[in-house]
């Protein structure tokens, strides 16, 4: 017996070389083939540098929208000569529709309305600025991939209890040829346990490109709550809010530009697909915690409870909103596995992350506070998923 087992640890630890030396070899030219890796940075600081005519005072404003795929945002840039206080200063704006999958060309202007302002951590001046916006058709009427419209119109209407909302991002850092960053190139890392909230350079990929972005969001005016390595190596997770009405929902977006645009610096794919990887490997959530007046206060267990009854009855229509493709991208991930709910049947519990709606065991305990609501996919609209939960939860729609 003791020779089978020694046996067997020799066997281990020289499979164990060998994944270490195969993943070494594998990953050395990694971000090879990446552009963006190869331009130097540093030339970009010579004009940085340069300073501006003092009167009139010149910023740049970069209009941020989601496009007609619902998942991707677009950005082009404007001169201002004044700098504005609140979004109802700021010049609405136009773009071609039809190269964003939105209009067809023959009337393919659409309409860009600012609706909230942030810092721009990417430009030099000190007044630059991120102008995020929202879409709509020649007519009038919000453009198919804007629910923000739906979203504010609901929140006006349950604004008097004070919804929260405060939104859990996970994703996955790819290499451009679309395998997870730092993953071998003809295998598989070890198996998932060390990699959750990890350090070390064989647990870790892609520290430098989170912390930056962090620095980035606090700069702008997110509010950024915080991040943490995932389960799976190459995935990550930031929190925004909590934070009252729209708001939340805002940050995620331009928080996914940011990041976007930093990784781009570094030459590195993100990717905020629900299951980048098949087989026995964690999806990527947008894990939703909602609260109201009533749930925070001394025993708003109760008002907890009844939100979860309420969001029971509705599954199916929670189920459609949660991700882009009504549902779809969420098959591959909502599995009753790999911490996750099933997609056909509505579960709750407290403290159990395989539920689709989770009471955070501090909560329970403090009867008091907010529902956590683990259905949305990391790829979901944020405005799409807090309306369904104001309308179904205080509207009762």
């Amino acid at each position: 017996m003791a020779l089978r087992c020694l046996g067997v640890l020799i066997s281990k630890e020289i499979s164990a070389g060998m994944t270490r030396r195969i993943s070494t070899t594998a990953t050395r030219k990694m971000l090879h083939d990446s552009p963006n890796a190869q331009l130097n940075k540093q030339l970009l600081n010579r004009y940085t540098r340069l300073q501006q005519q003092i009167d009139p005072k010149y910023i740049q404003a970069t209009y941020l929208w989601i496009d007609g795929t619902g998942e991707n945002v677009r950005l082009k840039d404007r001169v201002l000569e004044k700098i504005p206080t609140r979004p109802e200063d700021l010049p609405h704006w136009q773009y071609d529709g039809s190269s964003t999958y939105q209009a067809l060309g023959g009337n393919s202007d659409i309409s860009l309305v600012p609706r909230a302002i942030y810092r721009d951590p990417f430009k030099a001046g000190e007044n630059d600025i991120i102008v995020l916006c929202d879409t709509y058709k020649p007519d009038g009427t919000p453009c198919d991939s804007n629910h923000r419209a739906a979203m504010q119109a609901a929140y006006d209407q349950t604004k008097d209890e004070e919804p929260w909302f405060g939104i859990e991002q996970e994703y996955t850092f790819l290499d451009v040829d679309g395998r997870p960053l730092g993953w071998p190139a003809n295998g598989f890392p070890g198996p998932q346990g060390p990699y959750y909230c990890a350090a070390g350079a064989d647990k870790v990929v892609g520290r430098d490109v989170v912390e930056a972005h962090a620095l980035a969001c606090l700069y702008a005016g997110v509010q950024f709550a915080g991040t943490n390595a995932e389960v799976m190596p190459a995935q990550w997770e930031y929190q925004v809010g909590p934070s009252l009405g729209m708001k939340a929902a805002d940050d995620l977006w331009v928080s996914r530009y940011i990041l976007w645009r930093i990784a781009e610096e570094f030459g590195v794919v993100v990717t905020f697909d629900p299951k980048p990887v098949e087989g026995n490997w964690n999806g990527a959530g947008g894990h939703t915690n909602f609260s109201t007046n009533a749930m925070r206060k001394d025993g708003g267990i109760s008002a907890i409870e009844q939100a979860i009854e309420k969001l029971s009855k509705q599954h199916l229509k929670h189920i459609k909103a949660y991700d882009p493709r009504g549902g779809k991208d969420n098959e591959r991930r909502l599995l009753g596995a790999l911490e996750t709910s099933s997609i056909d049947k509505f579960s709750s519990g407290v403290a159990d992350r395989s539920c689709s709606v989770r009471i955070p065991r501090g909560v329970a305990n403090a009867k008091k506070g907010y529902l956590e609501d683990r259905r949305p996919s990391s790829n979901m609209d944020p405005y799409s998923v807090c309306n369904a939960i104001l309308e179904t939860t205080m509207l009762n729609k």
